[in-house]
């Protein structure tokens, strides 16, 4: 028998909305996403013939409650890969400390490595100086900082969106620039593949650069962007309203993937379904953005 592409047998996942799939639409998946995260699980099973795949990411969390509501449930699953990411809904708030979350961020990377698991932590992404959300760069490089130390005391592994110079590429995001689009995760899960030093099919996308927008044209998008996602984002913060809207996670149960969802390639399709149904069944309502709510 050929040795097995890579040592993980069990992959679960914790974080917000970017680890669920947000705005990678896929009905065949719990949910109605796909994502980063099921694109990487999907090229981590090939080969593996007992490998499985749980994803406990939650929209709207912020990062102490994915730690104080994902972690301990993620243990029980045994698992022996683990990726950890949130942190992008606190940064985003006025005040917000990245040295702090750092420091929850790292309790919770220390326990996961007392069990010799192997852990996957993000580097934000590069928002840029020329658009609206150019104003938290500096908080998100801080806190990147933050993460390449624990990576280092910790012998966990960097996935660095901050490196991602294809994210600059407006088509990989969706129309509410918080959440990748399908390109964008895409983009990511070869990236996060790279770092796992996992041999994979997903072929990078080379889009064909779009025309530099013009100075009037750019500032009406802000306006209409402003309008439609970050000011019911805020309202919805300080009347206190859930940020989750009820959501939990859309694969509670570690399982074989799909194959049918696989990215194409040479590859034997490997046999298995998909564990866990969306809470709650039905679709959030239109404008729930970035809940959906991030």
């Amino acid at each position: 028998m050929p040795a097995p592409p890579h040592p993980w047998q069990r992959f679960v996942v914790l974080g917000d909305s970017f680890s669920e799939g947000l705005d990678d639409p896929e009905p065949r998946s719990p949910g109605g996403y796909r994502g980063w995260a099921d694109r990487v699980a999907e090229e981590l099973g090939v080969g593996v013939p007992d490998f499985a795949y749980a994803n406990l990411a939650v929209r709207g969390q912020v990062l102490h409650q994915v730690v104080e509501s994902q972690l301990g449930p993620a243990l029980t699953l045994k698992p022996d890969l683990v990726s950890i990411q949130a942190v992008g809904n606190d940064l985003l708030h006025p005040g917000a400390d990245p040295d702090k979350l750092a420091a929850i961020l790292e309790r919770a990377v220390e326990t996961l490595r007392s069990q010799g698991i192997t852990v996957i932590i993000f580097a934000g992404p590069d928002s840029g100086r020329s658009t609206v959300l150019g104003q938290f760069r500096t908080k998100i490089a801080i806190f990147n900082e933050n993460m390449r130390s624990i990576a280092e005391h910790h012998d966990a592994l960097i996935a660095d969106l901050w490196a991602m110079t294809e994210l600059h590429d407006p088509r990989m995001w969706s129309p509410d620039r918080l959440h990748p689009s399908s390109l964008g995760h895409h983009a990511v899960a070869g990236m996060v593949l790279n770092a796992l030093n996992v041999p994979h099919t997903l072929v990078p996308n080379v889009p064909k650069p779009l025309p530099d927008k013009g100075w009037r044209e750019a500032r009406v998008g802000d306006i209409l962007w402003a309008r439609d996602y970050l000011v019911p984002w805020v309202l919805r913060g300080i009347r206190r309203e859930s940020p989750s809207g009820g959501f939990g996670a859309k694969r509670p149960v570690p399982a074989p993937v799909q194959p049918e969802l696989r990215e194409s390639g040479p590859r034997e399709p490997v046999s298995g379904r998909i564990f866990g149904n969306p809470v709650p069944p039905a679709a959030p309502e239109s404008g729930m953005v970035p809940g959906r709510n991030s």
